[in-house]
């Protein structure tokens, strides 16, 4: 019966959208029925698929009178409870849910379908004392639920009980950062730094090899604004683990914070390096770096190399956006563009990537592309007047002058008090009717292009 269950969820969802069954889909409903029910009579396949063709279509209370009927007909059934319980909980009248997941749960008590979305509507509910003795069911059937329980534990203000249930897991599981992170909203609720900091010296004397016990000493302290001991930490996991790349991740802010730039250099190609750190920690020390090599100019070679092992390793839109900006901000424009383009390819949902994009390609006269990427963007953002200006400047400037005045005339319609963009408007409209010979327009285009210029000063 267990693989029914789920069958009956993915096939009431498939025919969500649909008013109608299709023979074939109602052959097969047939087929799930008798599979998980046996042999049942026509009257209740009738009104069983009554009810998920409703549920489907999202009329729960209709849905519910068939399942009555069926409950009528087969009263000890725990498919037809569990979905009376789930049109239920879709209506929100979370009573009735529960107590026909309870009648459920009494049939079938080893259903981890049905305790599941029982559990899921206790927290919709926040029920969490509730909803702790479901996940209590559920944990002997899948072991995962066991972090739910710990969360839950926290979620109701028993700390101690998450605390140790966390411990529990980490000693039979392993540190994971998902639980660390759990572990420290607990201290942080309790504001108990003095307990996490004991607790976690406590580790790493039982295991002084273990990194991640050192790492989260070093976070409690620079959460603390306790550098000193943070650092400290910090050169003990070196001691210990001297081939270690994660404390990398620490130590480079500390040289930063020092002046010790050779140091801080050292440690991020550290972590550049590693194959132990993930991509979005060494996402955010290129941030930092970026910010070093803007005041430290002398190590942009550095800064290269690093750059290309990440993208190496992983192709990230916000990585090329970010080298782009830099770029611009110190004049390599050049540079910034090429960074840009590779970034649009990736995100072309950026409206400032595209604009910024746009603006380089137009200023190094790149106008095709332009034309191509201004295009597309506005199938993105139509009601954005600066994508029409700029499509209008590429596309005068490849002499396509009638599509240039249409696209101007239309994009000025979505320009609201901006009269500097209002003016270029109006200077490129001059333009595209002066190619197009149209010379009163484009005189006419002019002197609104000055009036509005003058209504600025």
């Amino acid at each position: 019966m267990k693989k029914s269950i789920v069958i009956f969820g993915i096939f009431t969802s498939l025919c969500g959208s649909y008013q109608l069954w299709s023979q074939e889909e109602q052959q097969l409903a047939k087929v799930v029925v008798n599979d998980d029910l046996g042999n049942v009579s026509d009257e209740f396949q009738e009104y069983f698929f009554e009810a998920l063709k409703q549920k489907g279509i999202e009329n729960y209370e209709k849905a519910i009178v068939a399942l009555e009927k069926c409950e009528q007909l087969q009263p000890q059934n725990p498919v037809v409870f569990f979905e009376i319980a789930k049109n239920h909980k879709a209506l929100e009248n979370y009573s009735l849910a529960e107590e026909n997941f309870r009648k459920a749960v009494n049939l079938e008590p080893q259903r981890e379908a049905i305790l599941a979305e029982w559990y899921d509507m206790y927290m919709l509910t926040s029920s969490y004392e509730e909803a702790i003795s479901v996940v209590k069911k559920l944990v002997p059937l899948e072991n995962s639920y066991n972090e739910d329980l710990a969360n839950l534990y926290m979620l109701s203000g028993r700390y101690e009980k998450a605390l140790e249930l966390l411990d529990e897991l980490d000693k039979k599981l392993g540190s994971s950062s998902y639980r660390e992170k759990m572990r420290r909203q607990i201290y942080a609720i309790t504001n108990n730094t003095t307990a996490q900091i004991n607790n976690l010296e406590k580790e790493i004397s039982a295991d002084p090899e273990n990194e991640q016990n050192y790492l989260n000493l070093i976070y409690v302290y620079s959460q603390e604004g306790n550098d000193e001991e943070a650092f400290k930490i910090a050169q003990e996991l070196l001691e210990a683990n001297p081939g270690s790349t994660l404390v990398h991740l620490a130590l480079y802010k500390f040289h930063l914070d020092r002046g010790e730039t050779e140091a801080a250099v050292n440690s991020m190609k550290m972590v550049f390096h590693s194959e132990e750190i993930d991509p979005d920690s060494k996402y955010k020390v290129l941030n930092d770096f970026l910010l070093f090599v803007g005041d430290n100019p002398e190590y942009e070679n550095d800064l290269m190399e690093m750059t290309q092992l990440l993208s190496n390793a992983e192709e990230r839109p916000e990585l090329y956006q970010e080298l782009g900006q830099y770029y611009l901000r110190n004049g390599s424009k050049e540079e910034a563009l090429e960074y840009f383009e590779k970034a649009l390819k990736q995100n072309p949902d950026n409206f400032e990537l595209t604009k910024s994009t746009l603006l380089l390609q137009i200023d190094f006269n790149k106008f095709e592309a332009a034309a191509a990427v201004s295009e597309e963007a506005l199938e993105i953002f139509p009601a954005q007047p600066v994508l029409y200006l700029l499509r209008g400047v590429a596309l005068n400037a490849l002499k396509q002058y009638k599509e240039a005045e249409e696209i101007l005339t239309f994009g000025l319609d979505f320009l609201i008090d901006d009269k500097k963009v209002e003016s270029d408007f109006y200077a490129q409209l001059a333009l595209a009717n002066a190619g197009l010979d149209n010379e009163e327009k484009a005189a006419e285009f002019s002197r609104k292009a000055e009036l509005t210029l003058k209504e600025i000063n």
